[in-house]
C-alpha cells in the first residue's frame, strides 16, 4: 500500500482502489467483512489477482466474510458456503461441491456451473422396469433406475457438459446430436449440439477427432443425471435418497 499514499483517487486502477478499500476495511479490525460485488468493475485478469488476495486476506485474518456476488465463478471458488437467493428468498445452501452435485432446483442448477447445464424437457415413459425420457421429437433417452417418478410426468432432465461421452453408434442411454460449432480453447473442447430435446453444450478434456456438421452420439454418464419437475422446477430425488 505505501507507493499509493502519496496519490490521488483520480490516479488509482481498478485493482488499486480495491486493495485500499480493503485497508481501510481492515484497520477498523470489523468482526464482519462484507464484500459487495467487490470484483464487477475489473478485468478478467485483475479479477483473478484480486480474487486471490482476498481470499490470503481472509485466511491471514480469519474474520468472517459475507462475500455477495452475480458471478458463480466467484461464489465457487471463493465462498465455504453458498448461499443462493431469488427475489429475496434462499433457494438453497450448501458448500460449493453440494450446490454443484444436488441443486435443489432448476434455478440453482442453471446458476451453478460454467458452462450452464443442460436443460432438457420431456415426459417420462414407464415400461415394466425400465424409466425412459420422451423428448420434443419423440425420441425416448434411458434414465437412471430409482427415480420417484410417475409415468407421463413433466420433467426437465438435466446433465453438465462434462458428465458426457461421445460414441459412434445408437444407444439408448445416448442422444442423437448434429455438432453446430466446436471450440477448442487450448486445455478442453467444447461442442456445441442440436439434439432431439434442444440445444446441447459438453466440454471434453480430450481432442476429439469431430467437426461442425458431423453426427455423434452423446451419452450422458448416469450418475451425472438431475431430473426435476416441470411445474415446481424442484430436484426429484432417488428413492435411496429420500
Amino acid at each position: 500500500m505505501e507507493p499509493l499514499l502519496e496519490r490521488l483517487p483520480k490516479d488509482l486502477s481498478g485493482g488499486q482502489r480495491q486493495r485500499v478499500a480493503m485497508g481501510r476495511a481492515i484497520v477498523r479490525k470489523p468482526q464482519v467483512f462484507l464484500f459487495d460485488e467487490p470484483l464487477s468493475n475489473l478485468d478478467a485478469k485483475l479479477r483473478t489477482q484480486v480474487r486471490g488476495e482476498i481470499r490470503e486476506l481472509h485466511r491471514r485474518l480469519k474474520t468472517t466474510s459475507v462475500y455477495v456476488t452475480h458471478d458463480q465463478i466467484e461464489a465457487m471458488t471463493m465462498g465455504q458456503m453458498i448461499v443462493v437467493l431469488r427475489d429475496g428468498r434462499i433457494e438453497q445452501a450448501g458448500t460449493p461441491l453440494e450446490l454443484y452435485d444436488r441443486p435443489a432446483n432448476l434455478f440453482v442448477a442453471g446458476f451453478i456451473g460454467s458452462p450452464e447445464i443442460n436443460q432438457l424437457p420431456g415426459e417420462v415413459v414407464l415400461n415394466g422396469n425400465a424409466t425412459s425420457l420422451r423428448l420434443k421429437d419423440g425420441s425416448l433417452l434411458a434414465l437412471p433406475a430409482g427415480l420417484r417418478v410417475t409415468d407421463g410426468q413433466q420433467v426437465v432432465y438435466a446433465i453438465r457438459p462434462e458428465q458426457v461421452n461421445v460414441v459412434h453408434e445408437a444407444r439408448d442411454d445416448a442422444l442423437a446430436a448434429k455438432v453446430t460449432a466446436v471450440e477448442n480453447t487450448g486445455s478442453d473442447m467444447q461442442l456445441f449440439c442440436d439434439t432431439g430435446g434442444g440445444a446441447f453444450t459438453s466440454v471434453f478434456k480430450q481432442r476429439l477427432a469431430v467437426k461442425e456438421g458431423d453426427k455423434i452420439w452423446l451419452q450422458p454418464k448416469l450418475s451425472g443425471v438431475h431430473l426435476f419437475d416441470a411445474q415446481s422446477g424442484q430436484r426429484i430425488a432417488c428413492r435411496e435418497e429420500v
